[in-house]
């Protein structure tokens, strides 16, 4: 007999929150939710182990609402009563929305602060002197708070989140961590959330848990078959490129797409090379301003971009190398594979494989999420063998079947499109690519600091702020851009028709005219930054 599960409204909950849970339209609470709130509103400190999009941001948030309401009925003080620690700051403003979203209507009794951002030290003070009820921020940016007196947790603090656990030790918060601990009151509840269950995890239990309650509720590392395709495919470099190329071109590959490389240069080499075939696409990596960063991230979540090229980088401690070519610093608490609540992706797509199955598993578990279809394809060099069949084992079935299947592609089908790329790799010289790095700098950084005042106080027109816009360092040749009829393969003429192919990019275009002119009266904003010059006025001649 099947057990009934736990609803919202039976779990004690004050009814403003209720109220803001269905206006979420979450009808019902996912496995972690269930088990969860329940032991957390008892007061039992939790070490949560469940997948990438099961809802565990949800599963804290709502007893740490729900506790700070509690403790309200009884003391009025105002005071900083929950931490929550994440290891991004792009994790950092979405653990904020959601937290914002959820006191839609307790908002006046819980306040909310993420100090996670870029701003400076002296900036966040004002915020901090407010005492918000919940803190969300990196362990590094709540130190400098301390040390700087603006934040003190001794005496009030009730509860400590740690988000993503699994990446705090990863990207050297370790010693932050520790020192943060001789900051905090004796007694206090901890929640430590993760997707894996590492060495770094059971040490950061050990830390900061008192007797907890472990719920291991992530049956699978992923979705099952059912819900997640998994392929991989062995290719060469120029493959890889080629593949590329004929997904994307020929519409083989439908919806929101994350395609992620393993380094920066890599996100702008590819950018190029998909410009030469007129195949717009977004560039995420650390070195672009957090506010850009966050915007693209939004952006794309509300369907304005199709593709993301995401570098999931290692190494980010690493210096800067010296000399006249010194790179543009790169952000240390930057992570796109884990933490970012990308919604409704409905493929992964791994240029460069990952190097270890942990990573495998948080850059695929951007796609299917909650109860959503996603697929994952892997494009796999001959050194990266290895790590291929650790991940293959690793998603091994009780069928003794992995979940991660070859793609069957017949590459010799595609043969026709090697010279076409060939010819477009040419383009994409190093040059190339460190101009295009350069000018993708440039252009965010305005777009970031220089107009942010004006978007703030006209943030329709943030719409028109688009950032798949082509860089073209490379030289571009037009005859790229269509596919000839005769070289797209007979097993996929039914698939791909080039004709319609340009007749629906053409409506599309005059649809996306219309819209922007019809929604937008005024000028665009960043095409007006130009001198007018003044007609001259003739004085009337005298009689």
């Amino acid at each position: 007999m099947a057990t009934e599960i736990l609803h919202f409204h039976e779990m004690g909950l004050d009814d403003r929150l209720l109220k803001a849970v269905a206006d979420l339209g979450w009808s019902q609470p996912t496995l972690i939710q269930e088990k969860a709130i329940p032991l957390a509103l008892e007061g039992k400190d939790i070490l949560a182990q469940a997948r990438t999009g099961s809802g565990k941001t949800a599963a804290y948030a709502v007893p740490v609402i729900q506790g700070i309401l509690a403790s309200k009925q009884s003391v009025r003080g105002q005071e900083v009563r929950a931490l929550i620690l994440v290891p991004t700051k792009e994790l950092g403003q979405q653990v904020q929305a959601m937290m914002r979203q959820l006191t839609a209507y307790c908002s006046r009794d819980v306040r909310v602060a993420d100090i996670s951002g870029v701003a400076d030290i002296s900036a966040q003070r004002p915020i901090l002197m407010e005492k918000p009820d919940v803190v969300v921020a990196t362990p590094s940016r709540v130190l400098a708070h301390i040390n700087a007196r603006n934040l003190f947790l001794n005496a009030s603090l009730e509860t400590l989140v740690v988000d993503e656990a699994d990446l705090l030790f990863s990207f050297g918060f370790q010693e932050d961590l520790k020192t943060l601990l001789c900051h905090l009151p004796k007694i206090y509840q901890s929640f430590l959330m993760s997707a894996t269950l590492s060495e770094d995890v059971v040490a950061l239990k050990e830390l900061l848990l008192h007797n907890p309650v472990t719920l291991k509720l992530r049956g699978s590392q992923l979705p099952d078959m059912g819900q997640l395709e998994q392929y991989s495919i062995r290719c060469g470099e120029e493959d890889k490129f080629l593949l590329i190329y004929t997904l994307l071109k020929l519409q083989l590959v439908k919806g929101k797409t994350l395609i992620f490389v393993a380094a920066v240069e890599r996100c702008y080499r590819l950018k190029l090379f998909l410009e030469q075939f007129s195949i717009s696409a977004c560039v995420l990596n650390s070195e672009l301003p957090v506010q850009s960063r966050s915007h693209i991230i939004t952006q794309f979540n509300r369907g304005f971009y199709q593709f993301i090229i995401a570098s999931d980088e290692r190494g980010l401690d690493e210096p800067a190398a010296s000399g006249r070519g010194k790179r543009k610093a790169k952000d240390k608490e930057y992570g796109v594979s884990r933490g970012v609540d990308f919604q409704n992706v409905d493929n992964v797509i791994n240029f460069d494989f990952p190097a270890t199955v942990a990573s495998y598993i948080h850059r695929v578990g951007r796609t299917a999420r909650g109860d959503n279809q996603g697929s994952a394809l892997s494009f796999v060099a001959p050194t990266e063998s290895a790590v291929l069949t650790q991940v293959e084992a690793s998603l091994m079935g009780d069928d003794g079947e992995s979940s991660l299947k070859p793609y069957l592609f017949k590459m010799e089908a595609i043969e026709g499109f090697r010279y076409r790329c060939r010819d477009a790799m040419r383009s994409v010289t190093k040059q190339a690519v460190r101009e295009a790095r350069l000018k993708e700098i440039k252009q965010e950084l305005l777009n970031s600091e220089k107009l942010k005042t004006y978007f703030e106080d006209n943030p329709r027109d943030l719409q028109l702020l688009r950032h798949d816009q082509d860089l073209h360092p490379a030289v571009i040749k037009p005859h790229l851009r269509n596919v000839p009829d005769y070289l797209v393969p007979k097993v996929l003429k039914n698939v791909f028709d080039p004709l319609s192919c340009r007749k629906r990019k053409r409506r599309e275009k005059a649809k996306m005219h219309t819209v922007l002119k019809s929604s937008f009266k005024g000028k665009n904003p960043l095409r007006t930054f130009r001198h007018i010059k003044r007609e001259k006025t003739h004085k009337p001649r005298r009689s």
